[in-house]
């Protein structure tokens, strides 16, 4: 569990001392790539022995980690206040899929977030449904038609904060608090802030879930996904993964750590700059909605000063009355933004989107959005001069505006 003297330091100490603690944290700085597939025992009372304890630390056999992932995983425990453990997994995605998994079996209920993360709403309405879940899609912003929502059979909640691309902020301790009320786990994707920013366990949240590949990994280079929960659920999550044969190579375990150590002063610079740039395309008249929860005035702008303590470069804009062939020109005419599907790496990235058709139950006259203004852009504000990003976007509108 967090340690007393994890909830005494700041988050810039914990992200540098975090996972530290081990055989080699006292020794070395990095804790070493410790590759092996076999774990040896000096004898057959030792093998037995051994099989008795489940726990990180303990060897057993490559699959259940080894001092690199074990370092990962105790610093990712830290740094989310409440958590017992956390569980590594090969992707943000497989973190997603094997909590659900790990709660939930044929004939429960799942209620997910209709402005979820599209793959978790895939998993749902894919692989959840053909093993005998049954999904309902719900409104985040309708507090109390989400808790009617709720039956017998309803035992898990999928949260999201802000939602996946239109960056919505929902009340998660409201939502958490409902779901714990009529008996059901509460999983969240906290990617967007990650525990530094929104301490989801201490929100009400039974498990925070996190795309290391984003923030943490930071570099663009390594995919890997974890899940933190307290003792009881942290068990499941454990269980399930092994059964599942999920395991991350320790060479990414060490990049991930890398990053680590790094990200807060990342997400500071990365805030600030998106910031900057979204008070900039405030001000245009070509920009219908900035869908950014940061931005004072903005659409949950209350809710995020309230809950967060801090938020990253992610955020949308609409554009007023373009279509797709404008925003096509506007995004290929960017030279400092990449064009891309990832975020939260050291580098800007811009990406064209069209929620329409993935949204089932919120309404679009309640998001106030025109029936015109349907181009959105998703923007991944990385660590070049906000002055640079802001100079390549006004160039990329006067391009777009040229037709």
């Amino acid at each position: 569990m967090s340690s007393p003297k994890s909830s005494s330091i700041g988050k810039g100490t914990q992200l540098v001392t975090g996972g530290r603690s081990g055989a080699f944290g006292k020794r070395v700085v990095n804790p070493p790539v410790w590759r092996a597939s076999t774990h040896l025992y000096p004898d057959c009372a030792s093998l037995r022995e051994g099989v008795k304890s489940n726990a990180d630390g303990n060897f057993f056999y490559g699959r259940r980690g080894a001092p690199t992932q074990w370092a990962l995983a105790e610093a990712l425990t830290e740094l989310e206040p409440g958590a017992d453990g956390t569980v590594l997994y090969p992707s943000g995605l497989a973190a997603l899929v094997g909590a659900l998994m790990a709660v939930l079996r044929a004939g429960d209920v799942l209620l997910v977030q209709d402005n979820a993360y599209d793959p978790t709403r895939n998993t749902a309405m894919g692989l959840l449904k053909r093993y005998g879940v049954e999904h309902r899609f719900f409104d985040p912003l309708d507090t109390a038609a989400y808790s009617d929502a709720f039956c017998d059979r309803t035992k898990a909640v999928m949260l999201e904060n802000p939602g996946s691309l239109t960056m919505e902020m929902a009340d998660i301790p409201a939502l958490a608090g409902i779901a714990r009320e009529k008996g059901a786990v509460s999983l969240i994707d906290n990617t967007w802030a990650t525990s530094t920013g929104f301490p989801a366990l201490e929100r009400g949240c039974d498990i925070s879930i996190t795309a290391l590949t984003k923030h943490i990994g930071g570099h663009s280079d390594v995919m890997m996904g974890a899940a933190s929960a307290g003792e009881k659920l942290h068990r499941r999550l454990r269980q399930t993964a092994q059964q599942l044969g999920h395991v991350v190579s320790p060479d990414d375990a060490a990049l991930a750590l890398r990053g680590l150590r790094t990200m807060g002063v990342r997400l500071k610079q990365e805030s600030e700059s998106a910031l900057a740039i979204a008070r900039r395309l405030s001000a245009r008249d070509d920009v219908a909605h900035v869908l950014c929860p940061m931005l004072p005035g903005a659409p949950g702008y209350e809710l995020w000063q309230r809950d967060f303590t801090g938020g990253c470069g992610l955020f949308s804009f609409v554009l007023r009355g373009r279509d797709d062939a404008a925003r096509c020109r506007l995004i290929d005419a960017l030279d400092l933004f990449g064009i891309g599907y990832s975020w939260g790496g050291f580098e800007s990235l811009a990406l064209p989107f069209d929620v329409e058709p993935i949204r089932k139950k919120m309404s679009w006259p309640k998001t106030g959005w025109g029936v015109e203004d349907r181009c959105g852009i998703r923007l991944s504000i990385g660590l070049e001069d906000a002055g640079d990003l802001i100079a390549d976007l006004e160039q990329a509108f006067a391009v777009m505006n040229q037709d």
